[in-house]
C-alpha cells in the first residue's frame, strides 16, 4: 500500500486548503447559520475541485474532505461528489454520464443521497418510487438525489419534480439538512438494478465521511493545543500539565487512526481491489474515535468550551453529526461481522 498523493492530488488538496482557510472563516460561519455558504461552494466550484474529483480519485477526495473538515465550511461537497460526480461516473449509462456529469462539474448541480437504505422508500406496481427519508443532508441545495430503495436498488430523483418534497428540518450540525417525501415520483435507474452498486456508493460514502471526520477531528485537536498552549493557569500554560498532555496525545493518536483507515479504504477503491470491509472499519474509527476527539477537544477548553458560540463547539456539533450519519459505531461494526463471518464461510466452502 502507497498513500503517497500523487502530484495531481496534493495540488488538489493544497488548493482546498487554501480556499478553506481564507474564506470558511468564524464570522462567514456565523453569518451562514444552518445555510450553506454559496460563495464559497461557487469558489469553490470555479477553482474546479469538485471536478477534479473524476481525475484524483476517492483518496483525493479524501485529502481535500479533510481540508474542509478542519475548518467545518458548510458546502455540499462530500454529498455532491459521492452521490453524484462518483455514482454517476462509475454506474451511470454513456447517456447519464454525458448528460447529468457537467453540471455536477461546474456546480450548476448539486447532489446528496438518501442514504443507507432502510426501507422507508419502496417501489409500487408502476415503478413510482413512494415514502420518505426523515433526515437528508444538503436537501435544501440540492437539484439531484439519489435514493436508496428498499431493494437497494438506486435511483436519480430531480428535487424540482411535484411528486417530490422536500421539509426543511435541523440537524445537530448545520448541513441545510430536510425530510424527503416521495409521492409516485419516476425515478431514474443508476446501476441497472445490481445490487453492488448501491454496496460501492455506501462504501465510497463512508470512506469519504470518514475523511471528513479526521479533518474535523484535526480542527478540533488543533484548537485545543492552541488554547492549552497559549491560556496559563498557576503561572504556566495548561499544556504543561500531565493531564491535558494524555488526553490530548490520545486524541491525536484517534485522529491519525480515523486518517489511515480512511486513506487505505479510498486507495483500495481506487485501485478496484474491492474495500467494503476497509469503509467499514474506517466508519467504525470515525464514529467511536471521532466521537472522542471532539469530546476532548471542547474539554480541554474548559469553561470556554461550553460557550455555545466558540469555533470549537462547531467542530463537536460536525464530529457528533458524522458519528451518527450512515450508522454509529454499534450498527457498523456489526455490518462488519457479518461480513467477515460470511468471508470466512465462503473461503471454508
Amino acid at each position: 500500500m502507497d498513500f503517497t498523493p500523487s502530484e495531481e492530488q496534493a495540488a488538489a488538496q493544497g488548493l482546498a486548503a487554501r480556499i478553506f482557510g481564507d474564506l470558511s472563516t468564524h464570522e462567514r460561519l456565523t453569518a451562514a447559520g444552518t445555510g450553506t455558504d454559496a460563495e464559497l461552494w461557487k469558489e469553490l466550484c470555479a477553482a474546479g475541485l469538485p471536478a477534479a474529483v473524476e481525475d484524483v480519485g476517492l483518496l483525493g477526495l479524501v485529502l481535500v474532505l479533510e481540508e474542509q473538515g478542519r475548518t467545518t465550511a458548510q458546502v455540499p461537497l462530500a454529498a455532491t461528489c459521492v452521490y453524484g460526480l462518483l455514482a454517476v461516473a462509475a454506474h451511470g449509462t454513456p447517456e447519464q454520464r454525458d448528460r447529468l456529469l457537467p453540471g455536477l462539474r461546474d456546480g450548476t448541480a448539486v447532489a446528496t443521497g438518501a442514504f443507507p437504505a432502510r426501507g422507508g422508500v419502496h417501489i409500487a406496481k408502476d415503478g413510482a418510487l413512494y415514502g420518505s427519508v426523515p433526515w437528508v443532508p444538503w436537501l435544501r441545495d440540492a437539484t439531484h438525489v439519489l435514493v436508496a430503495d428498499a431493494q437497494r436498488g438506486l435511483w436519480i430523483v430531480r428535487t424540482g419534480d411535484p411528486d417530490v418534497t422536500a421539509v426543511p428540518v435541523e440537524t445537530t450540525a448545520p448541513w441545510s439538512a430536510g425530510r424527503l417525501v416521495l409521492d409516485g415520483v419516476l425515478g431514474e435507474r443508476l446501476g441497472n438494478g445490481q445490487p453492488q452498486a448501491y454496496a460501492d456508493v455506501l462504501a465510497t460514502a463512508r470512506t469519504a465521511f470518514a475523511g471528513l471526520q479526521a479533518g474535523v477531528c484535526a480542527g478540533s485537536l488543533a484548537r485545543a493545543v492552541h488554547h492549552t498552549v497559549t491560556r496559563e493557569q498557576f503561572g504556566r500554560p495548561l499544556s504543561t500539565n500531565q493531564g491535558v498532555l494524555l488526553r490530548a496525545a490520545d486524541a491525536h493518536m484517534d485522529t491519525e487512526a480515523i486518517r489511515v483507515t480512511a486513506y487505505e479504504a479510498a486507495w483500495r477503491h481506487d485501485e478496484q481491489r474491492g474495500c467494503e470491509e476497509q469503509a467499514l472499519t474506517a466508519a467504525w474509527w470515525a464514529s467511536e474515535a471521532g466521537t472522542r476527539v471532539v469530546h476532548a477537544g471542547q474539554h480541554l477548553h474548559g469553561g470556554t468550551g461550553a460557550d455555545l458560540d466558540h469555533p470549537v463547539h462547531r467542530h463537536f456539533l460536525w464530529g457528533r453529526q458524522l458519528d451518527a450519519y450512515l450508522g454509529c459505531g454499534g450498527e457498523v461494526l456489526e455490518e462488519l461481522g457479518l461480513l467477515l463471518a460470511h468471508s470466512s464461510q465462503e473461503g471454508a466452502s
